[in-house]
């Protein structure tokens, strides 16, 4: 399991002026943090993995394969850095996650029996509704 916190050394944070809630505090300060990880060019990700978050992450990964992610909820820079860091915790998360197949099954005989017969009361129903 990767986590972001191990991806450190290859992402970058670039700070910008949030369009978020500070009245004048955001004409003047840079809260907006974008983090920007390459996918591609990784050197901790093997090539299994890279391949797996360009597949899950397209909508998020440019052509060039880096992810980018934003943060500008927070007044503060250091706390949309933290919010973009555990954004990406629970990408990471999500995308390595292996989900377990489904197995299909077969209805049982009773929920037939039942739906059929919800199906013939409500034409029935339907029956006594009609004009003569």
């Amino acid at each position: 399991m990767i986590q972001a916190q191990k991806l450190l050394p290859e992402i970058t944070f670039t700070t910008s002026r949030s369009s978020g809630p500070g009245g004048q505090n955001v004409n003047k300060v840079n809260s907006k943090v974008t983090l920007q990880f390459d996918v591609v060019n990784s050197s901790i990700l093997d090539q299994a993995q890279k391949d797996l978050l360009v597949r899950k992450l397209a909508s998020r990964v440019t052509k060039d394969g880096i992810l980018m992610l934003v943060a500008q909820e927070s007044r503060s820079q250091t706390q949309n850095k933290e919010e973009v860091l555990q954004k990406l915790n629970e990408l990471l998360v999500k995308a390595f996650a292996v989900t377990k197949p489904r197995k299909a099954t077969k209805p049982t005989k009773t929920s037939k029996q039942k739906r059929i017969q919800t199906k013939k009361h409500m034409a029935e129903k339907k029956q006594w509704r009609k004009k003569l």
